[in-house]
């Protein structure tokens, strides 16, 4: 599970361009005295992301059993062992999409648009917060935002072996990105700089590209694991 949160850090770039707006409209929604109380800003903040990481942990769970599902009828034998090789290609592939070098690996934002289509006037209807419940809930229907990464994290965790630890792979990957998207909570409007840095950007993807590669190599060699301390699943 060390894998999926280090992909949650490293992506951070990514989160705080797609939802980092949404954090600071739910800030700017929020009561002056709440915005102007670090403490009360705090607790919004966090639960505004325990919302959009239950999302994650529930999509990672129906994934997981899909996924299981599939391979005990198809592959029973060596299905775990085809996922995991396709897990690491994908985490390459993420790398290029958080890189920017491969902008066409976003294509598969378009899988989530019918059903936001459906949450998102939900999710519009929640706002002005106007308390504690109401942020979680905000931050539920915003979790199933179309987001390429997400959606690379979850066609990885059915490699997990699982429904319950494809949803604790999703849990560990929303805890990743959690330091932050508080942070957006708090930078609302200040985060131009960071978002905009192409040496970040790149320095994430190529992380990401060396863990994709590396879990290749065990995926392919499983001995391999004698010449350096690596699990990824």
């Amino acid at each position: 599970m060390t894998v999926a949160f280090l992909i949650g850090l490293f992506s951070t770039l990514h989160c705080f361009g797609m939802c980092g707006g949404l954090v600071g409209a739910m800030t700017m929604s929020l009561r002056p005295s709440i915005r102007n109380n670090a403490t009360q800003l705090g607790f919004y903040t966090l639960s505004y992301n325990l919302g959009r990481i239950t999302s994650y942990v529930i999509a990672g769970f129906l994934i997981g059993w899909f996924g299981q599902s599939l391979r005990d009828f198809l592959m029973p034998s060596e299905g775990i062992a085809i996922l995991r090789l396709i897990a690491s290609l994908l985490i390459i592939a993420m790398g290029f999409y958080i890189a920017g070098w491969f902008p066409q690996f976003s294509k598969i934002e378009k899988l989530g648009v019918p059903l936001w289509k459906v949450l998102q006037p939900i999710g519009q209807r929640l706002l002005p917060v106007k308390n504690i419940w109401q942020a979680f809930l905000f931050g539920a229907v915003w979790g199933w935002l179309p987001c390429g990464l997400v959606y690379y994290v979850l066609l990885i965790s059915p490699a997990n072996d699982g429904a319950a630890n494809a949803a604790l792979f999703m849990l560990f990957f929303g805890l990743g990105t959690l330091t932050p998207m508080m942070a957006a909570g708090f930078l609302s409007g200040r985060l131009a700089p960071i978002q905009h840095s192409q040496k970040i950007r790149h320095l994430s993807g190529l992380l990401l590209i060396v863990m994709g590669l590396m879990s290749l190599i065990l995926a392919i060699n499983p001995d391999a694991h004698r010449y350096f301390q690596f699990h990824v699943f």
